[in-house]
């Protein structure tokens, strides 16, 4: 359900829906948030508002459905987890938010900010996600669990054995909307809403929000708050982006192996467009004697959630993976992001080189470009409204 596959008229992501909120409150203390929860953020290191945070908090909290388009790296997760700390009754043991990811680490790292920011309030969370044992997970829900962060199949699976009520459930938000409203997990979410009560407060947060994607809220949304960033403020400012012509496909993996022999970098993220292609070019470096690691979809969560503590504790310090990790996963050190591959869709391409220069750090992004993906880049810049020029030989100095 990308934008390129309804062809060239929704290539303005928002050619007819404009923002309709223009409230923006410049620090947390202005927010007039329960003293406990406003501890939290400070302990979690949050200072002042960042951009989507001084306007979206607000309209969730005064319980209106709301459409948050932002750029990655920019805080949403902080955003709607504030928001609907703020808007849990402790009194009630019983669900009372549903936060939906599209993949288990997604998940799992949302969980652990929502368990953050709320760690001098006396609300109970769970992240329940496929992997986990599910005798524990109805156990803990049937004790009363006020925010549920899961993901979709798991969350159907767990309201069906009757785990989950949702009787008090009032908040449902879609994190990564984008994707949770393409063709991978429509029917799914479509299945929440049928079991969920009707009059939830539904949030759709995402980077990027396509016009068919957004077509699509109109059944299940109440007249929308909009807070939307125009495409062309997407790019992330922080981020270099460059590219390296490789005339053939074969040329790519010596190209790679040079990076790394001249540049001296804390930590990057590899992308590759297929998990064969993943465990492909993890072996040969590994045969070059680069310590690498890899992750995507095939590994079982055990392996998954190993090398993701291993890469962010700083024990590794390359990782090849997929799309799977494009969205939403913040290692603070990554300051290089290489697409061996460019991405099939736009969109993730700002998923993807969000993963470096978060909150403003600075970092960069290399394309490889073969002959066959010159047109490809064309229609990033295009989309993007950016330049992405040919790498400098001093690309040290920007990483």
């Amino acid at each position: 359900m990308k934008a390129e596959d309804n062809g060239e008229n929704v290539d303005n992501i928002n050619q007819t829906i404009e923002s309709n909120w223009d409230e923006v409150v410049d620090g947390f203390d202005d927010m007039n948030l329960n003293p406990t929860l406003l501890r939290g953020i400070y302990a979690y290191g949050f200072e002042r508002p960042s951009a989507i945070q001084q306007r979206a908090i607000i309209p969730v909290i005064k319980e209106h459905d709301v459409i948050a388009q932002a750029q990655s790296g920019t805080g949403k997760t902080a955003t709607f987890s504030i928001s609907i700390l703020q808007r849990i009754d402790p009194e009630i043991k019983a669900t009372q938010a549903i936060i939906l990811a599209p993949t288990r680490e997604l998940a799992l790292q949302t969980h652990k900010v929502v368990v953050a920011l709320g760690d001098y309030m006396e609300i109970t969370s769970l992240a329940c996600v496929g992997g986990t044992n599910i005798r524990d997970d109805m156990n803990t829900l049937r004790s009363g669990v006020q925010i549920v962060v899961a993901t979709p199949g798991r969350l159907l699976d767990m309201i069906k054995r009757g785990a989950i009520k949702s009787e008090h459930a009032k908040i449902l938000c879609l994190d990564e909307a984008d994707e949770m409203l393409s063709q991978g997990f429509k029917d799914q979410i479509y299945e929440v809403f049928q079991v969920l009560p009707g009059d939830l407060q539904v949030l759709l947060f995402s980077a990027t929000m396509p016009s068919d994607v957004l077509e699509l809220t109109s059944k299940f949304m109440r007249d929308p708050i909009r807070i939307l960033v125009k495409k062309d403020e997407l790019t992330l400012e922080g981020i270099k982006q460059f590219y390296i012509a490789v005339e053939k496909e074969e040329w790519k993996l010596d190209t790679l192996c040079d990076i790394y022999d001249t540049i001296s970098v804390s930590q990057s993220v590899i992308f590759c467009n297929a998990k064969r292609k993943v465990d492909w070019l993890t072996q040969m470096m590994e045969q070059r004697e680069f310590t690498v690691s890899a992750i995507h979809g095939d590994m079982d969560q055990k392996q998954r959630t190993a090398i993701m503590s291993s890469f962010k504790s700083g024990a590794t310090r390359v990782l090849i993976t997929t799309d799977l990790l494009a969205r939403g996963i913040d290692v603070q050190q990554v300051s290089l992001v290489i697409n061996f591959d460019l991405p099939v869709s736009k969109e993730n391409y700002i998923h993807r080189i969000g993963r470096g220069g978060r909150f403003g750090r600075k970092g960069v992004a290399i394309n490889f470009v073969s002959d066959k993906d010159v047109a490809t880049l064309r229609e990033l810049e295009k989309f993007y409204n950016t330049q992405i020029d040919e790498m400098p030989m001093n690309v040290a100095d920007f990483i």
